[in-house]
């Protein structure tokens, strides 16, 4: 893994371990010589999780579309920022960009999409590691549908496990590392045969 997607709140949230855990996260990723691609704000969390990063000096993309970037909420110190043309495409670039994807604290357009590019590993479309930070309990209750809908028998085990949690930077990525992709859902491969 060399690049790192982390999606995170265009808001700094209402728990200052938030960003202190964005600008831990910055820190790490540069210190250890892992490229951030994120998008490319400079408000809330990406904000700071983007400072920390440049101020570490770590290479950094951020990936902002046009009418955000009009607005000036583009990231002014990220020299690499690649203004696309819509939401999707964003999430697109993100993705081709990325060896990995992990979720700090967010609002609604982090959750879609940690859930779009875990859907896209569990249908085949990578096989990359997706993973989340959980500050604070943050996403305990999430974690705890996500098990529900397994025990309801809407998602499989194997695809439950794809999605690391923990809180710690350094663990998390140290167990994505060993990441082994365990195949697309049954009945896609049924029919691709």
């Amino acid at each position: 893994m060399k690049s790192i997607c982390v999606y995170c709140g265009a808001s700094p949230g209402g728990d200052p371990a938030y960003a202190a855990m964005a600008r831990a996260v910055g820190f790490h990723l540069a210190s250890e010589g892992y490229r951030l691609v994120y998008g490319g704000g400079q408000v809330g969390l990406m904000g700071v999780l983007a400072d920390a990063a440049v101020d570490a000096g770590g290479a950094v993309t951020g990936v902002i579309p046009d009418f955000l970037h009009h607005r000036e909420i583009a990231h002014p110190r990220v020299s690499d920022m690649r203004v696309v043309t819509s939401m999707h495409e964003r999430k697109h670039v993100m993705a081709e960009e990325s060896d990995a994807f992990i979720a700090l604290p967010g609002g609604i357009g982090t959750m879609e999409e940690l859930f779009e590019i875990w859907t896209w590993s569990a249908l085949g479309r990578h096989t990359k590691p997706v993973g989340l930070i959980n500050v604070n309990g943050y996403y305990d209750g999430l974690l705890a549908f996500l098990d529900r809908m397994q025990g309801d028998g809407f998602v499989q085990a194997r695809h439950r496990d794809m999605l690391f949690s923990g809180g710690d930077i350094a663990d998390l990525l140290a167990r994505m590392g060993d990441y082994d992709h365990p195949g697309m859902i049954p009945s896609l491969e049924r029919a691709r045969m």
